[in-house]
């Protein structure tokens, strides 16, 4: 074995020394932890680790033991816990250094990580634990901030470093994350006493401290000392001149322009495997995709590997001005798209090796629109605005390089080594097992209230994003507040829209919404109606028309839009349709109610025979009896339909129970399992069915 690199010393052996007793160094990190991680300036959501080193008793021993607590592996920041914490004996990691076989057997360090926690649960150990445990200060932070990013993949950034900080702060190559950086950061903090940290090549900074509070202004005086050096000495153009014919589209304009193209978009990048969108039309990428440099730059890809591991290498861009005839764009899109997967399967054959994990998928993570914005993509709506969020960093960063230098990414073959390291992949296995509606959107209409809102938090709880629409938008806002609940910013799964379904235009904006918001929509239900209960003679024109508008125009309307957003996805879809027992059964005083529902009934078999060929699936249920929890009996057809049967209000769902065969009162939350039976999978080859969920009203048997 070659000679091996020094080890760091104990911290009770250097001026880094641990202090206080453990649950007040872990107070300190947590707290230092989240208010670098709640300042995008300092570092990108999930991305960089802080740690803290000090003493606990050993409980075996009784002794004292020296620990490190450093943020593991896929951690926030901004809203990391104590949980979120890998905590490992500090004597054994750095005795990691008498084995450390070489980079080239890199990986094999991070297996040994777990023989050196101390105690059981807390976080898996991230790759970036040696950096932290090998340097010898007790308190170390490593950020990835947009402006030490800049300089970091400035083409000179040693330079650049050394001007932006004299001896502050050392230059440090570009390595992959792992051992080796770790030693080499530790030998730089060594080295250079007077150092308070590092610019890590194609990647961001560490820096490091006596004291957490230390550490902390280290931090931000690298951060806030780069962005002003980027600001006084950067030119003023630094993407270059304006594009003619590129500038920002008006804001109407450009959403309406999004919504148009999201569903196609979202069906290229669901090529291999079904994706969520999320749209942006921040400044900061309307004015990159304004500029003459934005192709030439886009083509270099991201550097920092927080950054390429979500956005991918590189991002589809649109070639085209954003006035171009909606058509051509469309053309245009596939035949980039068609270029992109060429590409990224030739970038994934140039570099690949035996044991090389599988390509992952050649969809693009990013693709921007000139003058309309930019729509990213992932598995779930957390990731694919996660990944949006990056590209914006990565813009910055280009901007900030382009500034004072010419923007070096690391190169491709380093890209490849990341993306599909095996540690990658490891991490990706952990993750759980997707619910059954994961990746897919839902819009419910009358959601918010009843079975529409039983059915939207059984969607979102199958893993679905989910547009609560109700003509109350308030009780919207409330049912997508109550699927939100306890969920990070970036977690978003729900969006309220108010909009009355009998109105084509507010039809239009709801189902505009949803793309906007999760990228298209795979699975609608049509749940929106109200109730008149009134004899024949009693029924007046607008009685009739006032139910026919809901529910019959209603549901036409929203199925029409949903279809049009649905075929041009090409990703096949759900409708399914709220009808009711009495759309096929004929009780008294019901005319207006009883024929809106055979209506919808009716569409169902329309609309099946219709959209199957666009592998779109359409079915109904057909409810009985819901009186707990129903809006609509709650508005005064529960007390009239009461008189009709003659027994007390709140006796009616007992009524309508003893007469079913099974004797059971049917309840919202039913309706919702009859929708994800449809929807989920299983019924893949099922279309143009009703389903009753009546406990059993044999006059009201399908036929």
């Amino acid at each position: 074995m070659s000679e091996q690199p020094a080890r760091p010393a104990a911290a009770s052996e250097t001026g880094g020394e641990a202090g206080g007793d453990a649950t007040t160094v872990v107070d300190e990190l947590l707290g230092r932890s989240n208010r670098l991680g709640a300042d995008p300036r300092n570092t990108n959501y999930a991305g960089g680790n802080t740690s803290a080193k000090g003493r606990a008793t050993d409980p075996v021993t009784g002794g004292p033991v020296e620990l490190v607590w450093v943020k593991g592996s896929g951690g926030d920041l901004g809203t990391l816990r104590a949980a979120g914490l890998a905590v490992l004996r500090l004597d054994r990691l750095r005795a990691l250094v008498d084995v450390f076989p070489g980079e080239d057997r890199e990986d094999e360090m991070v297996a040994a990580f777990d023989y050196c926690l101390h105690g059981r649960g807390g976080a898996a150990p991230s790759i970036d634990t040696a950096m932290h445990g090998l340097v010898e200060a007790a308190h170390v932070d490593h950020l990835h901030p947009d402006a030490g990013i800049a300089l970091a993949t400035a083409a000179d950034g040693e330079r650049l470093t050394a001007e932006c900080f004299g001896d502050r702060v050392v230059w440090v190559p570009w390595r992959r994350p792992g051992f080796s950086l770790g030693l080499d950061i530790a030998a730089v903090a060594r080295e250079h006493p007077d150092a308070i940290g590092v610019i890590l090549g194609g990647h961001g900074i560490t820096a490091w401290g006596a004291t957490s509070a230390q550490c902390e202004a280290n931090s931000l005086e690298i951060i806030q000392t780069a962005a002003r050096f980027l600001a006084e000495r950067g030119r003023a153009e630094p993407f270059g001149p304006p594009l003619a014919g590129f500038g920002p589209l008006p804001a109407a304009e450009r959403r309406a322009r999004a919504a148009a193209l999201a569903p196609v978009i979202r069906g290229l990048a669901s090529t291999d495997r079904r994706m969520v969108g999320h749209f942006t039309d921040d400044d900061v990428v309307l004015d990159f995709l304004a500029h003459a440099s934005h192709p030439r730059l886009a083509a270099l890809g991201t550097s920092c590997p927080d950054h390429f591991l979500r956005t991918k290498v590189r991002p589809l861009v649109l070639d085209l001005p954003p006035d171009a005839p909606l058509e051509e764009v469309v053309d245009r899109l596939r035949a980039l798209h068609a270029a992109y997967r060429d590409d990224y399967r030739a970038y994934y054959e140039r570099h690949a090796t035996p044991d090389s994990p599988p390509m992952r998928g050649a969809d693009p993570a990013i693709v921007l629109v000139p003058g309309v914005g930019m729509f990213s993509f992932g598995a779930d709506k957390q990731t694919a605005r996660v990944a949006g969020e990056f590209y914006v960093n990565a813009i910055n960063v280009m901007r900030g390089a382009e500034a004072v230098s010419a923007y070096a990414p690391i190169d491709e073959a380093e890209k490849f080594r990341i993306e599909y390291w095996a540690l990658e992949e490891a991490k990706l296995a952990r993750m759980p097992k997707p619910r059954a509606l994961a990746g897919r959107v839902a819009l419910v209409t009358g959601g918010g209230s009843g079975i529409g809102r039983a059915i939207a938090l059984r969607l979102a709880a199958e893993g679905a994003c989910v547009v609560v629409a109700d003509r109350d938008g308030a009780a919207a806002e409330k049912v997508a507040a109550e699927i939100g609940a306890g969920a990070a910013r970036s977690a978003a799964r729900a969006v309220a829209v108010a909009a009355d379904v009998a109105d084509a235009a507010q039809v239009a904006g709801a189902l505009a919404a949803a793309v906007l918001a999760f990228g298209g929509v795979d699975l609608v239900v049509n749940n929106a109606g109200l109730s008149i209960s009134k004899p024949l003679l009693e029924t007046t024109t607008a009685d009739w028309d006032l139910q026919h508008d809901v529910m019959a125009r209603g549901s036409f309307l929203v199925s029409r839009e949903a279809a049009r957003i649905m075929t041009g996805q090409g990703l096949g879809g759900d409708i399914v349709y709220i009808a009711s027992k009495n759309g096929v059964f004929a009780g008294p005083n019901n005319i207006a109610y009883g024929a809106a529902k055979a209506d919808q009934a009716h569409q169902v078999r329309l609309l099946a025979a219709e959209l199957g060929a666009h592998g779109i699936r359409v079915n109904g249920v057909n409810p009985d009896g819901v009186v707990r929890g129903s809006g609509i009996f709650a508005g005064g057809w529960g007390a009239r339909r009461a008189a009709v049967y003659g027994v007390p209000e709140a006796e009616l769902g007992a009524f309508y129970a003893k007469r079913t065969l099974l004797g059971r009162e049917v309840l919202p939350e039913h309706v919702a399992n009859a929708v994800f039976a449809l929807t989920a999978g299983d019924l893949s080859h099922t279309t143009g069915l009703h389903i009753p969920v009546d406990a059993g009203v044999a006059a009201a048997f399908l036929r």
